[in-house]
C-alpha cells in the first residue's frame, strides 16, 4: 500500500521533535535520576549497615551491579523504593486464593515447627508469618539507625505512616519495604496471563518471567483499605516490578517509556500524585498488548505508540 507523502512528511516531523525532546530533556533527566540515585542510595546503605547491626535477620540488598541498584524503584525524580530482600522463607507456603485481591500468605508448611523459622515472633497463632510484625520491628530499627548513622543531620524518619518512609536532606522521599523474592512459582490470580492468541511476549520470555517469578512487599494493600478483614495485616503484596521492566525490552518500547516519564514529571506533577510513573508503565504495557508485533515498535512507529 502506497503513503501519501503529506503522511510520510508529517511522521518525519514527528520522529525529529520526539528525537530532539528526547536529547534534550529525557537525557537530562535520566542524568539527574542517576545522579540523585547515587546520592540516596550512600544514605540508605548507611542506614541499613546500622540496621544489620542492630538486627543480622535485616540484611541489606541494596547492592550496585553495573550501575544499577537492585531493588531500587524511581517513582519520581524526589521520591524512591528500595524493597530490602529478607532469607529464609522456605518453612512457609505461599497461599494465594484469592480473597485479598494483589495480595496473598505465607502461612507455615505443616509439620513445621515455629521454631524452625528465622522470623519465628513474627508468626501469628494461626501460623500465617504478619507482614505488618515485621513492618513495624524493621521500622524501630530503622528509627535507630537514623539517629545513629553517619548521615543522621541529613536524614529523618516520616511519622504519621506504618510504612517506613526516610526523608533525605529534605528533597528526596525514599520508603524501604521488607520483601520475599519468589522465584519458580507463579500466582493464581495472575493464571491469565499471558492474554492467548497473540504474539507478544514471545513463549521464551514468559518463561523467563515466570521463572523469574515475583517479590512479596510488607506494604499497606491499598486494595483492602477501609475493608475488615483478619488477614490484612498479615497479607503481602504481590509486586512485579521487576519482571515488568524485563518486557518492555526490544524495540522502542524503553525509549517510549522515557519519553512517558518525562512528560509526566514536567505536566503531570500534581497535588496527591494522581498519575505516577507506575500508571505510565502499566499502560505502556497494554499498548504491547494491542500492539504486538516487533514491527509496530520500530523507531518510525514511536509517534503512533506515544499517541496510544
Amino acid at each position: 500500500m502506497l503513503v501519501p507523502q503529506d503522511m510520510l512528511a508529517a511522521q518525519s516531523k514527528m520522529l525529529y521533535q520526539l528525537n530532539k525532546y528526547y536529547g534534550e530533556r529525557v537525557q537530562t533527566r535520566k542524568t539527574t535520576v542517576a545522579k540523585t540515585i547515587r546520592e540516596v542510595c550512600k544514605v540508605v546503605q548507611d542506614v541499613l549497615r546500622e540496621v544489620e547491626v542492630q538486627e543480622p535477620r535485616f540484611i541489606s540488598s541494596l547492592t550496585e551491579c553495573n550501575g544499577r541498584y537492585e531493588g531500587l524503584d524511581v517513582i519520581s525524580p524526589t521520591e524512591f523504593e528500595v524493597v530490602l530482600y529478607l532469607n529464609q522463607m522456605g518453612v512457609f507456603n505461599f497461599v494465594d486464593d484469592g480473597s485479598l485481591p494483589g495480595c496473598a500468605v505465607l502461612k507455615l508448611s505443616d509439620g513445621r515447627k515455629r521454631s524452625m523459622s528465622l522470623w519465628v515472633e513474627f508468626i501469628t497463632a494461626s501460623g500465617y508469618l504478619s507482614a505488618r510484625k515485621i513492618r513495624s520491628r524493621f521500622q524501630t530499627l530503622v528509627a535507630q539507625a537514623c539517629d545513629k548513622c553517619a548521615y543522621r543531620d541529613s536524614v529523618k524518619m516520616i511519622a504519621d505512616t506504618t510504612e517506613v518512609k526516610l526523608r533525605i536532606r529534605e528533597r528526596y522521599v525514599v520508603q524501604i519495604t521488607p520483601s520475599f523474592k519468589c522465584s519458580g512459582v507463579w500466582p493464581r490470580s495472575a493464571a491469565h496471563w499471558p492474554i492467548p492468541h497473540i504474539p507478544w511476549p514471545h513463549p521464551n520470555l514468559v518463561i523467563e518471567v515466570k521463572t523469574e517469578g515475583f517479590d512479596l512487599l510488607s506494604k499497606e494493600c491499598v486494595t483492602m483499605q477501609g475493608k475488615q478483614s483478619a488477614m490484612e495485616g498479615d497479607a503481602w503484596v504481590m509486586s512485579f516490578t521487576e519482571v515488568e521492566s524485563r518486557l518492555l525490552y526490544g524495540g522502542c518500547r524503553r525509549r517510549c517509556l522515557s519519553l512517558l516519564k518525562t512528560l509526566r514529571d514536567r505536566h503531570l506533577e500534581l497535588p496527591g500524585n494522581p498519575v505516577t510513573s507506575y500508571h505510565i508503565k502499566t499502560l505502556l504495557l497494554y499498548e504491547c498488548e494491542k500492539h504486538p508485533r516487533d514491527s509496530e515498535w520500530d523507531e518510525a512507529s514511536l509517534g503512533d505508540r506515544i499517541n496510544g
